[in-house]
């Protein structure tokens, strides 16, 4: 996300941050999934696998591309990535529906096999033991005020790293806590922003 300005009303006159008003395809992405909890290793593997494929681009032609990304990677089934074989690779590399980068590529398929050696639910749990506490920010006013990199995500990306993952950089890290719900970098004034329980 660039930095810069506040909520702006889309055409049904409601607020949004401006990034989800920047193509249709985005209003809604924003308006129905980022920021929304995620759970589930497969689920947060495709994700975790998508911003990595991400880095360097632009969101829109990751997202553009979904349908053909999950078709590829067998629908980011751990286990079924991590049986793929030369072939497989060589297929990817060949296929106009996703990004065709040899080493997002092989990351992707090296961070299923680390995957699928560990124990169900063990991904999941690692992810959203970094999820910071809610309180500790106050929802951004602006684009400006909504951070690339945070100390949790940055112990985030060590924890994947020291278990065999690649790609995962702390500024990827942040950009999956983003769109996986472990922060809420929704605008305070947008209307995607999920309201916080008081107490």
């Amino acid at each position: 996300m660039t930095a810069g300005g506040a909520a702006l009303p889309g055409p049904d006159g409601r607020l949004r941050c401006p990034w989800g008003l920047s193509a249709q395809d985005y209003t809604a992405y924003h308006d129905t999934e980022w920021g929304r909890p995620v759970h589930g290793d497969d689920a947060l593997f495709e994700r975790l696998s998508l911003e990595a494929f991400q880095s360097g681009l632009s969101w829109l032609t990751i997202l553009r591309r979904r349908e053909g990304f999950r078709a590829a990677f067998a629908g980011f089934r751990i286990a079924e990535v991590a049986r793929f074989t030369d072939a497989d690779r060589e297929r990817l590399l060949a296929d106009p529906g996703i990004v065709r980068n040899r080493a997002k590529i092989d990351a992707t398929i090296a961070n299923a096999k680390v995957a699928a050696e560990w124990e169900p639910g063990e991904l999941d749990a690692l992810v959203w033991s970094h999820a910071p506490d809610p309180a500790g920010r106050p929802a951004p006013r602006t684009l400006a005020e909504v951070p690339a990199v945070t100390p949790e995500s940055t112990a985030l990306s060590k924890a994947l790293k020291k278990r065999g993952f690649r790609f995962t950089g702390p500024t990827t890290a942040y950009a999956l806590m983003q769109a996986c719900g472990l922060v809420d970098d929704h605008l305070a004034d947008c209307c995607a922003r999920v309201p916080r329980a008081a107490g």
